[in-house]
């Protein structure tokens, strides 16, 4: 299982596939790694001599942003926008969706579980 980037990659995973449980690539990235290297993005990560599992981890780790310090770099970017209170910033402190969608329903990724609010009874005053 070959170990790239502080991942292990699975080795019974297609190439293109196996690369992409790296946080920071997808696959269009695996696929310009892979292409990069000169391996076939059908081949299985167990089938890759060392000198191509290491041409395939310095390609990662000279080029592309990943792992721990791509999640920094989101976090501090995240921090940033409440730091200086912009719209976003704001909805990022609140806890609630920050593209755009709408939050009269639906949002419950963003909002959490329901908390029921009881609604309050009428007092029947007598004149």
């Amino acid at each position: 299982m070959p170990r790239i980037a502080g991942v292990d990659v699975p080795d019974h995973k297609r190439s293109e596939i196996a690369l992409t449980e790296i946080y920071g690539i997808g696959r269009s990235r695996a696929n310009d790694v892979l292409e990069e290297a000169d391996l076939d993005k059908d081949s299985r990560p167990r089938e890759w001599s060392e000198s191509e599992t290491k041409q395939v981890r310095r390609i990662i780790e000279e080029e592309y942003t990943v792992e721990g310090q791509l999640r920094t770099e989101e976090q501090m970017n995240i921090k940033r926008l409440m730091d200086i209170g912009c719209y976003r910033g704001q909805r990022h402190r609140k806890g609630l969706p920050v593209r755009g969608q709408r939050t009269r329903t639906n949002a419950r990724t963003r909002k959490g579980k329901r908390k029921t609010v009881a609604g309050r009874k009428q007092s029947t005053e007598k004149k």
